[in-house]
């Protein structure tokens, strides 16, 4: 089957950092105040829907998993890596973990309460955005939440050669405006409830933005 080759990237470049990434990135117990409070009011806002379990996509180590999964929200992770899926498992053996990809995920139409894509869809180049939040759209349940964070700038783009610790890596970062992945967001169907952007402390360049977005529920039959 064909896959695109910045999955081929990506993959290889993970699983070759995995074991170095799952150290040298912090417990979401220890992220700044806004790191933490996100994925919190996220995992609320799931809780008290009740509408069904999270999918933690790029959930690498599965750090952010097991977070939801301690704030009362059942959970599941699925990451490009099997490096990083063997990681995540073996660090969090109670819960569910498997290799997948954002393009075509193994999972049922409306199926989900939440989606989780936390700094886990800046490798995607920008052309392909709108398959990854279509699979998301429609895997959501109607009524159902997606929290998308990560890398943003002015449409610039990163190729590192080596990373975490100095491992050789293959991928390109692309950081697009916040208020086009807003707009990417909403053609794919969903309604953005919350944007915010942190401007960081030193490089002014890299900068991450969150948005919370709900899957609206279908309207009443004609």
């Amino acid at each position: 089957m064909f896959e695109p080759s910045h999955l081929t990237a990506v993959r290889a470049s993970y699983d070759t950092v995995a074991s170095a990434y799952a150290g040298l990135v912090a417990d979401p117990a220890a992220l700044d105040p806004l790191f933490r409070a996100t994925p919190a009011a996220f995992a609320e806002i799931v809780r008290d829907s009740g509408l069904g379990p999270v999918a933690d996509l790029g959930c690498g180590p599965g750090h952010l998993t097991a977070r939801l999964v301690s704030l009362g929200v059942p959970a599941f992770g699925v990451d490009v890596s099997p490096a990083m899926v063997d990681i995540a498992r073996e660090a969090h053996p109670g819960l569910r973990f498997s290799v997948g990809t954002m393009t075509a995920l193994e999972i049922g139409d409306d199926t989900l309460g939440g989606a989780l894509a936390h700094y886990a869809t800046h490798h995607t180049p920008p052309e392909l955005l709108p398959t990854v939040f279509a699979e998301f759209h429609r895997t959501l349940t109607p009524g159902g939440h997606l929290l998308l964070a990560g890398h943003v700038g002015a449409g610039t783009r990163r190729s590192p050669t080596h990373a975490y610790g100095g491992h050789p890596v293959s991928y390109t970062s692309h950081r697009l405006l916040p208020d086009h992945l807003a707009a990417l967001l909403r053609e794919a169907g969903f309604t953005v409830t919350a944007q915010l952007t942190q401007e960081p402390d030193a490089d002014p360049t890299w900068r991450f933005a969150s948005f919370l977005a709900r899957k609206e529920e279908a309207g009443p039959a004609a």
